[in-house]
């Protein structure tokens, strides 16, 4: 599959890229992506802290009042939840979200979230562009060659090895926009966004990751 490569404010550039059919050219399923997506969200979560109940608080249990003639209920253990310092009735349980998911299905979903938006007709999609470099790295620069490029309101811009320097101190104040290394691209990120920004750099890296 070959795509043009544009500038950062969406003009033609020279030459085009070649991209992998086995990483930008699989057919998405809806089953792979959503088992990912909730993968990287369950494990984004923290372990659930549960609270003490009557059984795991440290308390006398001994009978501290008369049956009879108290005036009061008939209480016999300080652990009750009635009383300040007793357990929790029905309290929260110990639930740990850390979900497994086999390596192979994850980079098979990373495929398919690349090739759903390389595939994408209604948007702006897959963009590759020849670099992040910016010769005004202001982010008053970048906001004007984003928005006369018209990728839509969120835009993920995914680069090398490392981000170049320049475009991620400008671009960092901008709302909708989010910059990553190759190494860091998942599929929760490149699907919530409208547009995937790569550049030659980028492709040159997914690629590689899973060709090694």
């Amino acid at each position: 599959m070959k795509v043009k490569v544009l500038n950062l404010d969406g003009s033609a550039a020279k030459g085009e890229v070649e991209l992998n059919d086995a990483v930008f050219g699989l057919e998405p399923r809806a089953d792979i992506l959503h088992r990912v997506v909730t993968w990287q969200l369950e494990n984004r979560r923290g372990t659930a802290r549960p609270t003490r109940e009557r059984s795991e608080v440290a308390r006398t249990g001994k009978k501290f009042g008369r049956q009879k003639g108290g005036g009061t209920a008939r209480h016999g253990d300080r652990r009750a939840p009635v009383f300040i310092g007793g357990g929790k009735a029905h309290g929260a349980r110990l639930r740990d979200f850390d979900v497994s998911l086999n390596k192979k299905v994850r980079a098979l979903g990373l495929k398919m979230a690349l090739s759903a938006k390389a595939q994408d007709r209604s948007g702006s999609g897959l963009v590759v562009v020849d670099s992040l470099d910016v010769k005004d790295a202001k982010t008053k620069a970048v906001a004007q060659q984003l928005a006369k490029a018209n990728w839509g309101k969120k835009v993920l811009v995914i680069d090398g090895d490392a981000v170049d320097a320049g475009f991620a101190r400008a671009s960092a104040n901008l709302y909708g926009v989010n910059v990553l290394p190759a190494i860091g691209a998942n599929v929760y990120d490149i699907l919530k966004h409208d547009t995937l920004v790569l550049t030659r750099s980028a492709v040159e890296k997914l690629e590689a990751r899973f060709n090694g």
